[in-house]
């Protein structure tokens, strides 16, 4: 069998051996596969597997009716996942996905701008992608990378960044105003649970392809990035286009308060009542605040 390319092979654990602090170190090697590692996460450990497969099934259930109601109603559906790196947002948007016809359903995961693409209105391969009557579109990462990633790497201009704030709230009024059921999500997760995630995709073959330069990188933005999403949280949380943010430590507790905050916004026909998602971990963006500094200290 031949073998398979792991090019970042060796350089998360460069990092965590001779970049990341202490704290951070000691969290990863001392924690057990289970443990939750950021130190206010309400729960110790993960959820149990066979609980998060039983509270699952009935929510996947709602999401057929939700399909059923889209193409019957014409209705439109863009979710944007948001997060940092690890986060959790390709699990959550495979759990819909999973169940959901690939006719309704479609997943954007937008790669680096074309040169074309890098000379138009910024937002306008977004505009292209977005839902027709009776589909969902879910954005893997969104617009938002000009808020946070582009600007943390230097990849576009603080005039740019700028631009894209002022015009921001109105792009997204617009949505809202033409009827689309529009729902941004930010995936959170504590850095120590990133370097620990990072690892397992270093040295999985079958994980390794999700292990960009850019991740590894990254790393050493923590700070950065934090500054970013605040700026970020402050000038586009809004009443018409707010963010709920989900606390991700555990995998499965957020793909749950994912698929409950979801089919709670929308308003498909014969829903059966669906428990509103855990406030302990899913909430406004004052629910990441406390989070402002944590790295694991």
């Amino acid at each position: 069998m031949s073998v398979i390319p792991m090019p970042r092979a060796g350089e998360v654990s460069e990092f965590l051996e001779n970049g990341a602090p202490k704290a951070i170190r000691e969290a990863v090697e001392d924690a057990r596969k289970r443990d939750t590692l950021a130190g206010d996460y309400p729960y110790p450990r993960w959820m149990n597997k066979g609980d998060y497969k039983d509270a699952l099934k009935p929510l996947q259930l709602e999401l057929m009716k939700l399909q059923h109601w889209l193409t019957a109603s014409s209705a439109r559906v863009v979710v944007v996942f948001e997060g940092r790196d690890t986060a959790g947002k390709g699990g959550c948007i495979n759990r819909i996905a999973d169940v959901m016809s690939h006719r309704i359903l479609r997943v954007e995961a937008l790669p680096k701008p074309t040169d074309r693409e890098a000379r138009e209105w910024y937002f306008q391969r977004y505009v292209a992608r977005l839902p027709a009557g009776g589909e969902m579109v879910l954005f893997d990462r969104s617009w938002y990378n000009r808020a946070v990633v582009e600007h943390v790497f230097g990849f576009c201009t603080p005039a740019q960044r700028a631009a894209f704030f002022d015009q921001l709230p109105g792009f997204e009024n617009l949505l809202v105003q033409d009827g689309i059921h529009f729902i941004k999500i930010w995936l959170n997760v504590s850095r120590a649970e990133q370097v620990r995630r990072l690892l397992a995709r270093e040295d999985d073959p079958m994980k390794h392809w999700k292990l960009s330069g850019l991740d590894v990188k990254g790393l050493a933005k923590w700070d950065s990035y934090t500054h970013a999403i605040a700026q970020t949280f402050e000038r586009s949380h809004s009443a018409a286009a707010p963010w709920t943010v989900i606390r991700s430590e555990d995998k499965y507790r957020a793909r749950l308060a994912v698929l409950q905050h979801i089919l709670g916004q929308i308003p498909y026909t014969d829903k059966d009542q669906i428990a509103a998602p855990d406030p302990a971990i899913c909430g406004t963006p004052a629910l990441w605040q406390p989070e402002l500094w944590d790295d694991g200290t």
